[in-house]
């Protein structure tokens, strides 16, 4: 079965906008409803797509965070670009790093990270990630088990730059996040793996923020924007952006 390649979505609306981005091996798909969910109330949401990603597994580990970085500021160029100069970000994951880093380095009105890696995260753990990535990708393209079983022993021959950089990445920001000054809400599922919870402690903490705000949701897991509570979630996220002062 051909894969079509995900694509970026912008929902335009008010003045206020949104950049809204993905997780590492995620899409656009993850944070599309809160997209819709911010749009009807007045945002104007747009969500890139880093390259690499909702592609072949291969072309994940030819790319690596610089260009997934590039994708970022983008994104945050084209809103500037379509006249909004009041953008906020909210990033799930990875994308919830790339919130802080832009954060740290653009202005913006106000951060919000979801399930976002800050603790030091090993190469052999991103990999699982891209191997779990890849047997998905591949079931649904119609393979079957032993073409997926070669198929990944090639994937496990390629180099892993692009993950060890990706860990360099979220390892140097932790290092960086007092620089971050502008109000930030913190969003954690309280079923996500350990390094998350303590992830979210950890930047909420050691942020520069003098406005900041952290929220665990007892039922959600790791995707937080599609799990149980994500109707919640998107009000929450909502009524911090609300009360920024745009």
């Amino acid at each position: 079965m051909k894969i079509v390649a995900p694509k970026p979505f912008t929902y335009r609306g008010g003045s206020r906008a949104v950049l809204l981005l993905h997780g590492f091996t995620g899409t656009a798909f993850h944070v599309r409803k809160l997209g819709k969910y911010l749009h009807e109330h007045g945002y104007t949401c747009h969500a890139p797509v880093y390259k690499g990603h909702g592609v072949d597994p291969k072309q994940l580990l030819q790319t690596g965070p610089e260009d997934w970085w590039q994708n970022v500021i983008d994104g945050y160029n084209f809103l500037k670009a379509e006249g909004y100069s009041d953008i906020a970000a909210a990033g799930l994951s990875m994308g919830g790093v790339f919130s802080l880093k832009l954060a740290a380095e653009k202005p913006v009105k106000g951060i919000v990270t979801m399930s976002a890696p800050i603790i030091k995260k090993e190469v052999s753990d991103l990999y699982r990630r891209v191997e779990s990535y890849a047997k998905e990708f591949k079931k649904f393209q119609g393979k079957d088990n032993a073409q997926i079983t070669n198929e990944l022993k090639e994937l496990n021959e390629m180099p892993t730059t692009s993950l060890e950089n990706l860990a360099q990445t979220i390892n140097g920001l932790r290092e960086r996040l007092d620089s971050v000054t502008a109000p930030i809400f913190v969003l954690q599922g309280c079923l996500d793996e350990s390094p998350y919870l303590e992830s979210a402690q950890m930047i909420y903490d050691n942020v520069g923020s003098e406005r900041k705000e952290l929220k665990w949701y007892e039922q959600s897991g790791h995707v937080i924007t599609l799990d149980k509570e994500r109707e919640q979630v998107y009000e929450d996220i909502g009524e911090f952006l609300d009360s920024l002062d745009w």
